[in-house]
């Protein structure tokens, strides 16, 4: 297995090394006002997200599964983190995000990576949307400039607090929010490789300063200043009953970062052709996650803009992530103080932005119109996601789409007759199409009883196309198995696999049936039955 800092098979030249330093600096000042603007977003100290871009973003780069990922904080925890630390406080939010590390370790080392690739499209636009709706309203306080506003857990409370304040907006932060907005949406036409939000954030920073000084709020007077250097080492308080109390939460976070990260591996895929190791991802996440923590850090998983960057600038191992965390450290160092300049109506459009990007729109828009049960799944997921929490939103979509999936099983014709070319009522043949578990075991019991012929004596099931029974469908497999012998007559299997026949040997099925009446070609089984209905029967 390759180490964490084998580079390119060992040809690491200094033209990689070129090309890693520019991409991880172009990411790193990207990543710099998103860090501080997801950290507010989240409900604490805007350096808390650097802190987490430096030492997360070097740690994930090092030890994951995927070799362009960007890990920091990103808009996906926003709702989670948020309504942690409404309820829970700063200090049990690092402990949580230190119990999320610790589960999506443990989910690496036993290879649960490669279920959670299994989640449903549907599922994953529709809390992605949400997560957007989210963001983007969290933001109207600051654009607006909005005094004397509470942060609430619940949707509905937020935008009632926004309404009820609505009198005490201020025409500065507006305006300042609208000069960030043209610069963030001008400077890609005029600009296309300058990153538009340091551009946005610089120039209404810049104005706000000179113009509006004392007139909106800035991250230095809603914060304080941004400290330059890195927190000390400092272990969170442990106990049982926190931990009881934040295991729900870390779950969520752990789930939640696993999912975003995994989806961001595999946009890096795509875009240059490599192959991420998905468990090894969750592996580095959780490693992140653990550390992050100990130097006042929130919870991090991969960044898909920020990773798609990465790529896109033209980095070629891991050290482009390393060389990212290590720039945003510079940055911190020597220019902190002046970060605490920015006004809050200027990190609002940033964050909307993000907001509108990560909404996955076009996707939404074309599965809604679909007008089908995976609809149903996304406006679901979207609307728990919305208004309750992510966490439920994803446990109910996942549901909805299983009991879904198992409505349209049990719409398969799951058991075919087959129609022999021979003159013979006492052989019956059944091809089984599909998977047999809970959802269509009991009608593939019912279809095959009730087509079994009045004078059938063998019964052939062909299974080639049964990937999986499991003990559900077993018991009833078992019941025609009785069904047929209590008529005298004998049950074959035909062309199930080495899997499948394995299975079968675990439990008691194998030895009903009998070792002799698996065949691996139909048409042995054929020749089996006539042999049996053409044998004469002893005679007493």
């Amino acid at each position: 297995m390759k180490g964490p800092f084998q580079l390119n098979k060992g040809n690491y030249s200094l033209y990689h090394l070129q090309k890693d330093l520019l991409s991880g600096l172009i990411v790193g000042v990207i990543a710099i006002p998103l860090a501080m603007a997801f950290a507010i977003a989240s409900g604490v100290k805007p350096e808390y997200g650097i802190y987490t871009t430096i030492i997360a973003g070097i740690i994930i780069s090092i030890f994951g599964g995927s070799k362009f990922q960007i890990g920091g904080p990103t808009g996906a925890f926003v709702p989670i983190l948020l309504g942690i630390v409404i309820a829970y406080g700063y200090e049990d939010l690092l402990l949580a995000g230190l119990l999320a590390g610790i589960l999506l370790v443990i989910m690496g080392i036993f290879k649960i990576g490669s279920l959670i690739k299994f989640i449903p499209r549907p599922v994953t636009i529709g809390f992605t949307a949400g997560i957007a709706i989210i963001i983007f309203t969290g933001q109207i306080a600051n654009f607006f400039g909005l005094e004397g506003i509470e942060k609430h857990e619940s949707f509905i409370a937020n935008m009632q607090e926004i309404v009820i304040h609505l009198p005490t907006l201020n025409v500065y932060s507006i305006a300042i929010s609208i000069i960030c907005f043209f610069f963030i949406l001008a400077t890609p036409k005029v600009f296309p490789k300058v990153p538009s939000p340091i551009i946005g954030l610089l120039v209404s920073t810049l104005i706000g300063y000179f113009f509006f000084s004392g007139q909106v709020a800035t991250i230095g007077s809603a914060y304080g200043g941004i400290p330059n250097s890195l927190p000390a080492f400092h272990l969170p308080e442990l106990s049982w009953e926190r931990i009881q109390r934040l295991i729900v939460p870390a779950f969520a976070i752990a789930v939640l970062g696993g999912i975003e990260s995994l989806l961001s591996a595999v946009v890096a895929d795509t875009i240059s052709g490599t192959k991420h190791n998905s468990n090894k991802e969750l592996i580095g996440q959780g490693i992140a996650n653990i550390v992050t923590p100990l130097f006042g850090g929130i919870p991090a998983t991969g960044a898909i803009a920020r990773t798609a960057t990465n790529i896109k600038s033209g980095a070629v191992s891991r050290m482009s992530g390393v060389f990212h965390g290590l720039i945003v450290l510079v940055t911190l160092l020597l220019f902190a103080p002046f970060a605490s300049q920015i006004p809050l109506a200027s990190m609002a459009p940033v964050l909307m932005m993000v907001a509108w990007n990560m909404s996955e729109r076009k996707a939404f828009g074309r599965v809604l119109k679909l007008k089908n049960g995976e609809s149903l799944v996304l406006l679901t997921t979207f609307f728990f996601t919305v208004f309750t929490s992510i966490t439920t939103a994803v446990l109910v979509g996942l549901i909805l789409s299983i009991v879904l999936f198992i409505g349209k099983m049990t719409a398969i014709q799951i058991v075919t007759k087959v129609l022999p070319d021979y003159d013979s009522p006492q052989i019956d043949m059944f091809t089984i199409n599909g998977p047999l578990f809970f959802g269509t075991a009991e009608l593939f019991e019912q279809r095959v009883i009730e087509m079994i012929h009045s004078k059938a004596i063998v019964l052939i099931l062909n299974m080639k196309n049964v990937p999986f029974i499991d003990t559900t469908a077993e018991e009833n497999l078992s019941n025609i198995i009785k069904y047929v012998q209590k008529s005298n007559g004998t049950l074959l299997i035909a062309e199930a696999s080495p899997k499948l026949i394995n299975g079968l040997k675990r439990g008691s099925i194998y030895n009903l049936i009998g070792a002799d009446q698996f065949f691996t070609h139909t048409d042995d089984a054929i020749q089996y039955a006539l042999q049996m209905i053409n044998q004469p029967k002893e005679t007493a």
